[in-house]
């Protein structure tokens, strides 16, 4: 195993892994109760027709599959599951087109379609596996802008958990203080102590503690109730198998934006990540990142196989870097991330609670976000011609909350600034065909 994994040559060991994992597996855990809720359409208020029970079962299966595959192929510790963002246009943007494009009388159901676009996304995203082209990708992005990838995630990351605790409002595009001393900032201040306090003492997994600690405060502020914590799954095959891959094609017409656009935000959502991760847990070798490949192709492989499943695409997750900083450096841990989420299948009430109060597991989303700034240190900022467009990543990622309209900013941007500067030439012609493409793509994103 340790040959395997490259578990010592990392300077880790198993225990570590594993327990990264299940902090891997605590940072994401929440998308066991969301992604059902967004794909049938609970969360808008809009149902879909897609079977909520069968749902949970699926989003634990895909999860499952993507971690594993990814710790056993790729060897990096990124647990996957379906990826917020992508979840959300499928539901609004691809599902109403589909309801369109089919017509009153027809008897397949727009979900259905939906997930045949996922299906084709999931095929053109493995294609440019195939090619290395995300290799190339990444490749040519200077250091600068890596570094302000990791800054920018870990912004936006810390804002998702200030927002879910309710120490930041959000009314009418506007940031407010939220009242301190209410249960939800209790919650998430306990566990903030704890897991600063536990990390400062350079206690392993002190993120862990510090959800331990927020889930034992909301239980005494009753918060969330003592349930029986163990049940059988419910039956996956209300959505199993159930994608039209016949009728994207029929209508490939109206689908081809909408699968351009959603290729685009997979591909960037996980070269970002991908990046972040890797460069937090000293993955990246001179500034490349080794067998960057196996990632992707793990990536595409999750996507289809979530598909079938019912889902949006399956991506790399952000919260992986959670387990990251618990000392997750080997595939084990995403081996374990996955190993989690099939037990998950078995204690869904209980994931349930934990899951339904988000300020619970707030405090270990700005713990990582912090931690993730220490990479804009190593930012070179007396160049404007690297500085600006690396800036313009850090906040676009959390002022967009979106990590891939953040990166295609700075992407956009970078060299065009060279160019003009007369520093056009020591960065890649592909940096200037990814700037069409990226412009293309927003062109066609206007118009959707």
């Amino acid at each position: 195993m340790d040959s395997f994994f490259k578990i010592s040559q990392r300077q880790s060991s198993i225990a570590r892994e594993m327990l990264a994992g299940v902090v891997t597996f605590m940072a994401m855990a929440y998308i066991v109760c969301v992604q059902p809720q967004i794909m049938s359409g609970t969360l808008s208020g809009n149902p879909t027709g897609m079977d909520t029970a069968a749902l949970i079962t699926t989003t634990c299966l895909a999860a499952a599959f993507g971690s594993i595959l990814m710790g056993l192929w790729a060897n990096y510790p990124i647990g996957l599951a379906p990826g917020m963002g992508e979840n959300f246009f499928v539901v609004m943007t691809i599902m109403p087109l589909c309801a369109v494009a089919l017509g009153p009388d027809s008897k397949t159901q727009p979900w259905q379609l939906a997930l045949g676009t996922v299906f084709v996304t999931g095929v053109l995203f493995a294609v440019l596996t195939f090619f290395n082209v995300r290799k190339y990708l990444i490749d040519v992005i200077s250091p600068n802008l890596r570094y302000a990838m990791a800054g920018g995630i870990g912004l936006l990351i810390a804002f998702f958990g200030l927002k879910n605790a309710g120490v930041v409002i959000c009314e009418n595009n506007n940031l407010t203080l939220g009242m301190l001393i209410d249960s939800g900032p209790v919650v998430f201040i306990v566990g903030l102590i704890a897991a600063a306090s536990f990390h400062s003492l350079k206690i392993r997994g002190a993120i862990l503690y510090g959800i331990f600690a927020s889930a034992i405060c909301a239980l005494f502020l009753g918060k969330i109730d003592l349930v029986q914590p163990l049940g059988l799954p419910a039956n996956p095959m209300p959505v199993v198998g159930k994608i039209d891959l016949p009728g994207v094609f029929v209508h490939i017409t109206a689908l081809f934006p909408l699968i351009l656009i959603l290729l685009f935000m997979q591909v960037f959502d996980t070269i970002g990540t991908a990046v972040g991760i890797g460069t937090q847990a000293g993955l990246i070798e001179d500034g490349k990142f080794p067998q960057v490949e196996k990632v992707f192709a793990a990536d595409a492989a999750a996507t289809l196989a979530g598909a079938v499943g019912g889902h949006s695409t399956v991506t790399a997750y952000i919260e992986s870097v959670a387990g990251v900083e618990c000392g997750g450096r080997t595939g084990l841990t995403a081996i374990a991330a996955g190993i989690c989420f099939i037990a998950a299948l078995f204690c869904s009430p209980f994931i349930a609670v934990v899951g339904n109060y988000p300020p619970i597991t707030a405090a270990a989303l700005v713990s990582v976000g912090a931690l993730m700034m220490q990479c804009i240190t190593k930012m070179t900022w007396d160049d404007a011609s690297e500085a600006i467009p690396a800036f313009l990543i850090l906040i676009g990622i959390p002022m967009t909350n979106s990590i891939a309209d953040g990166v295609m900013f700075g992407l956009i941007v970078y060299p065009l600034i060279k160019l003009f500067s007369g520093k056009g030439h020591s960065i890649s012609w592909i940096m200037y065909v990814l700037c069409a493409v990226l412009l293309l793509y927003m062109l066609l994103k206007r118009f959707v």
